[in-house]
Formats: structure tokens, C-alpha cells, sequence
């Protein structure tokens, strides 16, 4: 099997964010380069520390791909910790994030393209909480698998554009393996500690991307929790080979598709994510938890 290396090694600074004081942000992916992210458009690290009061976001808009959001410390409210959800944006919808409730969070919100044949898409969300993402677990480690496979799980998560997210948790000097299908791009996030993936140290606060490769076949990749442990995310999907015009929240084929958006968005033509039909909402259960010795 072909061994997956790491082509480049990226460190993401915190800096102020839009919901202002008590709101920091990283762009993992800050979306000016979609030809080397592909199928990834944007990936922000949310980090909320919130006194409460006045709303803080509200509702707003999606059009022409996907969010998809991984809690990895939630208020245990309408944000609890481990939470995952892929929203299919597709042809559009309106979805409400406010808070205005004393909020401690970290997100990490990532925007995946959709193929071209479903980019207007009926809208559709899928959730899953915690308790019923497949996990491995050890007594020095734990693997939760979002979405994709890894370790001989498969999530439940339905994909439109094939994608992973797995969510590796490790005490130090810890050794595990993924295996990847060679045509995917992809990348891991350092969220605490270090580690070495593919032979080249990681640490926290920065991205490392896998080398792309030729070959349709599936790769590998060995990593290494640092003496310190390691969390990090994998984040790895197919390449939709596919131009995109990004503005704003939405993303079109041409600038055509904006204007339309912003248009139908104005007039009130884009449901909200409320109002959509139930079977259009699912939430995934699963006792998909694998313990070894």
C-alpha cells in the first residue's frame, strides 16, 4: 500500500472575530486557494467565550455547497460537545446561529464544495451526537469516526461529495494508521499536543496536507502521538475538479448564480432551515463502539 507523506506544513494564528469581544478564529482554510484545498473551500476554528447578552449572530443565508461542523467543546445547550452536522446547502436555505446565553465553545466549521450536478441541491441536514459516532477505543486512545471510514468504522453520515472527518484522540507515544483512497486531498489539524504524521512533526495550532497522489488505489498514513499526546482531525475527500465563484455566504458556478442568490435571498424565496420536512432533517443513532484491550 502506497504511504501517504505530508507535503506542507501550515501554522494558523488566532485573531479577533466577527462576533467581537470573547471570539477568537483561526482560518485553517481561508478559501483563496480552492485548486489546492479542493474539495475544501473554507475551514474556520471557532473559539467562544461569550458573556451573554445581546444575540450574537442571527439568521443568515446558504447557497451552492455544504457545512459541515465538528463541536469539539460545546455549551451542552443547543451546542453540545461532540455534536457533528453536515448541512446541504444546495439551492439554498436560511439557517439561525445565535447566541445569547453565557457561552464557553470551540467549533471548527468547515465548507465542502458539492459536484457540480448536486451544487442546487434540495436542502438537507444530518446530525449525529456523541454518544452514537462510531468509536474505537483503547486505554490509551480513542478514534471517533464522523464521517467516512477509519479502524473498521464506517459513520452513518450520508455523502453527497466523499469526504472523512475522524477525530483521533492519543496519549502519548501512541502509534495508529489510517487508511485513505489515494485520490482524496486531505489534511490533519492539530487541536492540542503534537504529533508525527508521516514521519514530519505536527504541533498545535497547525495544519499539515497530504502529498497528493496519481494512483486510485488506497494510500496509508502512520502517526505518532509526541510526549505530550496529541488531538488532532482528519479531514480528507474527493476532488470535484470543478470552478466555483465564492461571495459572501454562497457559492455558484458563475457570478449569474449570485446574483440570483442574493436576489431570491432578499424576496424571501430561501426557506429556512425550520421549515424544510422532517424527512429532510435526520439524526443518525448508532452503538457502532469498538473497546480493545
Amino acid at each position: 500500500m502506497t504511504q501517504r507523506k505530508i507535503d506542507r506544513v501550515i501554522s494558523h494564528n488566532l485573531h479577533q472575530g466577527f462576533l467581537g469581544k470573547g471570539h477568537t478564529a483561526a482560518a485553517v482554510i481561508d478559501g483563496t486557494q480552492f485548486e489546492q484545498t479542493d474539495p475544501f473551500i473554507l475551514l474556520m476554528d471557532d473559539r467562544l467565550d461569550l458573556p451573554g447578552g445581546p444575540p450574537a449572530g442571527g439568521p443568515h443565508p446558504h447557497a451552492g455547497f455544504e457545512t459541515v461542523t465538528l463541536v469539539l467543546k460545546g455549551n451542552e445547550k443547543e451546542w453540545k460537545t461532540g455534536t457533528f452536522e453536515v448541512m446541504t446547502a444546495g439551492k439554498g436555505i436560511v439557517h439561525t446561529e445565535e447566541i445569547t446565553s453565557k457561552t464557553n465553545m470551540h467549533i471548527l466549521q468547515l465548507w465542502l464544495v458539492l459536484p457540480p450536478d448536486k451544487r442546487w441541491a434540495e436542502p438537507f441536514l444530518q446530525a449525529i451526537s456523541l454518544e452514537d459516532v462510531p468509536k474505537l477505543k483503547t486505554p490509551r486512545s480513542e478514534i471517533r469516526v464522523y464521517s467516512g471510514t477509519s479502524n473498521g468504522l464506517t459513520s452513518p453520515i450520508q455523502n453527497q461529495t466523499p469526504f472523512m472527518v475522524v477525530d483521533f484522540q492519543l496519549e502519548m507515544n501512541v502509534e495508529v494508521k489510517q487508511v485513505i483512497p489515494s485520490s482524496y486531498n486531505g489534511f490533519i489539524y492539530v487541536v492540542e499536543g503534537n504529533v508525527s504524521a508521516g514521519g514530519i512533526e505536527v504541533k498545535e495550532g497547525q495544519s499539515a496536507w497530504l502529498n497528493q497522489l496519481e494512483e486510485m488505489d488506497e494510500s496509508e498514513i502512520t502517526f505518532n502521538s509526541g510526549d505530550s499526546g496529541a488531538r488532532f482531525v482528519l479531514y480528507a475527500g474527493e476532488p470535484q475538479h470543478a470552478e466555483i465563484v465564492s461571495y459572501g455566504p454562497f457559492i455558484g458556478d458563475t457570478e449569474v448564480d449570485i446574483v440570483r442568490l442574493y436576489k431570491d435571498y432578499r424576496e424571501g424565496k430561501i426557506p429556512h432551515l425550520n421549515d424544510i420536512p422532517k424527512d429532510k432533517k435526520i439524526t443518525y443513532s448508532s452503538d457502532e463502539v469498538i473497546a480493545q484491550e
